[in-house]
């Protein structure tokens, strides 16, 4: 890596309030030029840090984050912050297991007081702040830096409507690019956040520069409506403009909005004429040509894309299916469906519960609806698949995407809960392949053969697979597994990319003289009841294995079937522990959660042999 010292050494972010106005700048110039270069190697969140330097060098001169607080919404633009708050030396190990978080830690440094990894958090966590400091007569500033997308969160403008009641002392900085992922879903553009409309006493329009009359009256922005100051619109690349309007906004005394104007992805060409979102979060890329390192193997796609491309195929054929996520267009592989069936795809921007119960009208229309979201996100819309969708007992899919860890997002971005928090849920099917042919038959009977099931919640893993469309969809018995391996020693059973562990762990076993059975458990609710007799009735030790969190999962499940049943079989439940894990990569996750091949076999070997 080139010479970045000058980065490397800093410690905190003080030095700062010593530069000229051509020291700042050149600052910028070299963080940017870092960024680059680093992020190339390691991968990260891209677009959303390069935007963003001028603008985080001009909030840590202005304010002392030694005692200011500076609290980022969704958090992956937090990048300039962590190097001028004595964490560039670290950049080689961003994302990586046990090296520097792509979001705000705590636990990583005292500069980074609210952890976040989903969107618009950071007005509610600001406002809970400024309470706290006027309680206790304090006197520092409290700065939320949020983007115009987090703004279609609900809970942001729930915030934002308690914020205007309140009255805090709290600066709101809305960093304005026209992108979220992709581009923002969005009524609430610079626009008409910014405009100061004129109205007569009819309530007709006037001419939006000067015009006045005598019974004409303003009709205030957007957020001078809800009671708050505003500044705006500014430029986020203008340092000099940035600390003289950040001065202002400090002096407010009442809630100030500072609203600045910046270009994602500024310095790097590529990604700053990306308008799809396909450099929000990368991986490595080559640095002289601005292309993308891909580590996927020929012939394999990505998951979303098996999903993806096969609802377009149904699509084709049916005009009922409706596709709708929640402002991952890009992220779900939505793209091609979105150019094929324009009028049938519903990007709603970030508002997980909005798409929930959009959804579910929808399904109570005759339409079939499938809404696309991450796991991480689903939690987001947890009462509205109660209340609306699972309540009325209404037919239809959620796609449940990027389940497993996440690798190098962490435990903000983790898809380990769907399964715990969906199965006590009534009128809810679980569902997950363990591959792409499968998937592509399940997902085919979830919208033609199991229409009076309710929910169906069809999970799919992050990474990448082959992709064979089948010829010929196959009719699959709904809740039915199917026998994988045979064996007479010991029976696994097991669901989606965790097939292939069990299959590591039946050849391990195999060199040893126990045979081992594997079951496809593709249905987690609900269990084949049938065939789980069948295999209790055998008297052997049955081990459960998942990527999702233990408590209340599947392998609680086949507990509570033996049970109810009282059956005395030795079971051992191999899942997610009852803790939150960082980022890091998969097999180091698995092993801290013995979930590798060599931990399962040692923890069973006793089953094996005390039987």
């Amino acid at each position: 890596m080139k010479n970045f010292d000058c980065l490397y050494d800093i410690i905190e972010p003080s030095f700062i309030k010593n530069l000229s106005l051509e020291g700042l700048y050149s600052l910028s110039d070299k963080i940017r030029e870092f960024l680059i270069h680093s992020l190339s190697i390691t991968g990260g969140h891209v677009s959303s840090n390069l935007g963003v330097i001028e603008l985080t060098i001009a909030l840590h001169y202005v304010f002392d984050m030694n005692r200011d607080k500076l609290i980022f919404d969704v958090g992956h633009q937090c990048y300039t912050h962590k190097i001028l708050t004595g964490r560039g030396k670290f950049f080689n190990t961003l994302r990586k297991f046990n090296g520097l978080s792509g979001f705000p830690r705590r636990d990583e440094s005292n500069y980074d007081v609210w952890e976040t990894g989903h969107s618009s958090t950071s007005l509610s966590a600001a406002l809970g702040m400024a309470v706290e400091r006027d309680l206790r007569n304090g006197d520092e500033n409290i700065i939320s830096f949020i983007g115009d997308g987090a703004l279609t969160g609900g809970m942001a403008l729930e915030a934002l409507n308690n914020i205007g009641y309140e009255q805090r002392k709290m600066i709101i900085i809305l960093n304005d690019n026209k992108m979220s992922i992709s581009k923002n879903i969005c009524a609430l553009t610079p626009k008409n956040i910014s405009n100061h409309q004129i109205f007569d006493t009819s309530d007709k329009i006037l001419n939006l520069k000067n015009d006045t009359s005598p019974n004409s009256k303003t009709i205030l922005n957007f957020f001078e409506n809800l009671n708050c100051n505003y500044i705006g619109t500014i430029s986020g690349h203008d340092i000099k403009s940035l600390i003289n309007n950040l001065n202002k906004a400090k002096n407010s005394n009442k809630p100030c909005v500072l609203h600045v104007i910046t270009k994602k992805g500024k310095g790097l060409e590529t990604a700053e004429n990306d308008n799809v979102g396909s450099w929000h979060g990368i991986g490595p890329f080559n640095l002289s040509t601005g292309t993308k390192i891909r580590s996927k193997s020929p012939g394999h796609r990505a998951w979303g894309s098996v999903i993806s491309e096969t609802v377009e195929r149904l699509s084709s054929k049916d005009n009922k299916i409706i596709c709708i996520t929640p402002a991952m267009t890009k992220g779900s592989k939505l793209d091609f469906f979105k150019k094929k069936f324009p009028d049938r795809l519903f990007d709603v921007g970030i508002a997980e519960q909005h798409g929930a119960t959009f959804s579910a009208s929808l399904a109570l229309s005759g339409l079939k609806p499938i809404f696309f979201v991450y796991s991480t996100f689903l939690q987001r819309a947890y009462d509205q698949v109660i209340h609306d969708i699972a309540r009325q007992n209404l037919n239809m899919v959620i796609a449940v995407d990027k389940c497993g860890f996440a690798n190098g997002d962490g435990d903000t971005h983790h898809g380990i809960y769907d399964i715990s928090f969906l199965r006590p849920i009534p009128n809810v099917s679980i569902i997950m392949p363990k591959d792409q042919i499968e998937a592509q038959n399940l997902l085919y009977n979830s919208l033609y053969n199991y229409t009076n099931k309710g929910l169906i919640a069809f999970r799919y893993p992050r990474g990448y697979t082959e992709l064979t469309h089948v010829e010929s969809f196959k009719d699959i018995e709904f809740g039915s597994w199917e026998i994988e391996a045979e064996g007479n020693d010991l029976i696994i059973l097991t669901f989606g990319p965790m097939i292939k562990r069990a299959y590591e762990v039946r050849e391990n076993f195999s060199r040893k003289g126990v045979s081992v059975k594997i079951i496809n458990a593709r249905f987690i609710k609900p269990l084949d009841e049938k065939l789980l007799h069948q295999l209790f009735k055998l008297n052997l030790p049955i081990i459960t294995i998942e990527e999702a969190c233990k408590i209340g999962g599947f392998g609680t499940s086949i507990c509570e079937f033996a049970i109810k049943n009282k059956y005395k079989n030795d079971i051992e439940i191999f899942g997610i522990e009852d803790k939150f894990f960082s980022h890091g990569d998969n097999e180091n996750l698995h092993k801290l959660n013995n979930l590798d091949c060599e931990s399962i076999v040692n923890k069973i070997e006793s089953l094996i042999y005390n039987h």
